[in-house]
Parts: structure tokens; sequence; C-alpha cells
């Protein structure tokens, strides 16, 4: 019989070990309050990690590769894009080198966390790459990545690589335990306002808003509960008990729509609202303004 295949098959497991022994020295494990995901070095000093996989509160620690065991702290974190960026002390880290091509469904994909100062993959391949979408908290990612490969929880926020050893993005949990990848383009842009900033501007109209039922209008509203009296709404005429029932001239699908819609672009935007008062239809005109820092 030849032997053959069992080369190939050695060869294979060969060059994807190496892969991962390249990656690791830019990978680190993040500890936070009852979490334990891991990240990768943006910067000497800088590394990104999956906000979803941050605790809320408490201290935070990396742990890089060969064990040693850092103080982090907060630079800025993004729901919406699931980025968080963090700022370890001494830096000296080996920032990660994106890839500048894009990958291709079917291609072969790794995904390289870390656990307690050593590397932890998983093999599999690029089940779908896609275009820009907007996730569920309204968050701009510039292509849709799902990986067909298992992401163990404290893998989460690792780099995702292409066969060649080319960090592609960052591999996150998706909805239905499906791994997605946050990608380089989207990273270097949030990161980057993060790093800036320390947050992303998001839009902000100034009301509080609760779904209704609408006659004649697909169903769907947000009545104005509550007006802030110095925020958009307010300068535009909007009054508490006022209903949206369009935005840009487009009915309205839900409040979840409205806020997504509300991101960094949408900062000094005019927008027509199609309003409801007591019945009677009421066209406004609203610039919309910077969410005030929390």
């Amino acid at each position: 019989m030849s032997d053959t295949p069992s080369l190939s098959l050695e060869a294979l497991s060969t060059a994807l070990s190496d892969i991962v022994a390249a990656a690791a020295p830019s990978v680190v494990a993040v500890h936070s309050r009852r979490s334990l995901s891991s990240g990768f070095a943006w910067r000497s000093d800088l590394v990104v990690t999956a906000d979803e996989a941050l605790a809320e509160e408490g201290d935070i620690a990396v742990v890089v590769n060969g064990g040693e065991r850092r103080a982090a702290t907060i630079v800025g974190r993004d729901a919406t894009t699931d980025v968080a960026v963090l700022r370890v002390e001494g830096g000296g880290l080996a920032p990660v080198t994106f890839a500048p091509q894009p990958v291709r469904t079917g291609a072969l994909a790794l995904a390289v966390g870390a656990q307690a100062g050593a590397p932890l993959s998983t093999f599999g391949s690029v089940a779908s790459a896609g275009p820009a979408w907007r996730s569920m908290r309204g968050g701009q990612i510039d292509a849709r990545i799902e990986l067909d490969l298992r992401l163990r929880r404290q893998a989460e926020g690792g780099l995702a690589l292409d066969a060649g050893g080319r960090a592609f993005g960052m591999a996150v949990s998706g909805p239905r335990r499906r791994t997605l990848v946050i990608p380089a383009v989207t990273i270097d842009r949030v990161a980057g306002t993060l790093e800036r900033l320390g947050r992303i501007p998001r839009g902000y109209l100034g009301v509080a808003l609760r779904p209704v039922r609408v006659e004649g209008n697909d169903g769907m509203g947000a009545m104005i509960m509550s007006v802030d009296k110095d925020g958009p709404a307010a300068a535009a005429g909007v009054r508490q008990g006022d209903v949206i029932v369009s935005w840009d001239g487009a009915s309205l699908p839900g409040v979840g729509a409205l806020l997504r819609a509300l991101g960094p672009d949408s900062i000094g935007r005019v927008v027509s609202l199609g309003i409801r008062r007591g019945g009677a239809p009421v066209d406004l005109s609203l610039t919309i303004g910077e969410r005030p820092q929390a």
C-alpha cells in the first residue's frame, strides 16, 4: 500500500502545528471576573478581545505566551461590534499583522486562542464569506464570515487564521453556537476609535420609546414615552405621546430597527419623521445628535 496519503496528512499536521506556534506569541488569555477568554496583541501594549466574553466589572489580567500574568485595564469597548481594547501593563507584546486579502468560502481556517499561557487551537473551514452586515445591536461589520469549527469559550476573542497562517480577524461565538469572525478591517476601525476616544460615538434622538400597534402602518410604531428637553427630538418639535410611524419615508419595522439606525455615521444626519399625534399625521425634520457620555 502506498504511504503517500499518510505523508500528506503528516505534512498537513506539521504545517498546522507550525501555524499555531507562529501565532502563539501574539495571543493571550484574558481573565476577567468569572470569565476566561482570549485576545491578541493589536499594538505592543494593547490587546483586542471579544467584548461579549469580558466581564462587566472587576479586575482584568492577561496571561501572555509562556505563562506571565499581567494586569490590564479597559481602554474602551463596543458591544455592537463585539470589540474591546485592553491596555496591558509592561507592553512589549508582539502585535499581529492582518492579511490584506479577503477569505474565500471553503478555505481552510484555524482559530487560535490561549489558555494558561499556552495556545489553544481548533481547525475547520470558512463556511461562508459574505458582504457587510449589521449586528443585532446595530454595529457595522464589514464582512459576514462564518467558520465551520467548534470554538471553545476560552478561545473566544482569539485569532482567525487562514491556511498560510495569516490573520484575517477575531473568532467570536455567534447565535446558535455558530463561530463568526469580526474581520480585520472592522477591528482596525473600531479599535482605532476606542484607542482615541475610549468609546464609539452613537446617534441620539433624546427620547424614550415603546413599541405599539398602529392601525394601517403594518401594525408597528414607536410611542414617545419621554423627551429630553435639551435633545434633538425636542428641538425638532417631538412631544411625549407622539407615535413614530415612518423614518425617512419608510415604514418603521420596529423600535430595534430605529435604534440600529443610530450608528456612528448617523450623527449630524437630517431625517424625516412621520408621526401620529392624537390620530393626526405630522411630519417633522430632525437632526440626529451624538449620544452624551454616560
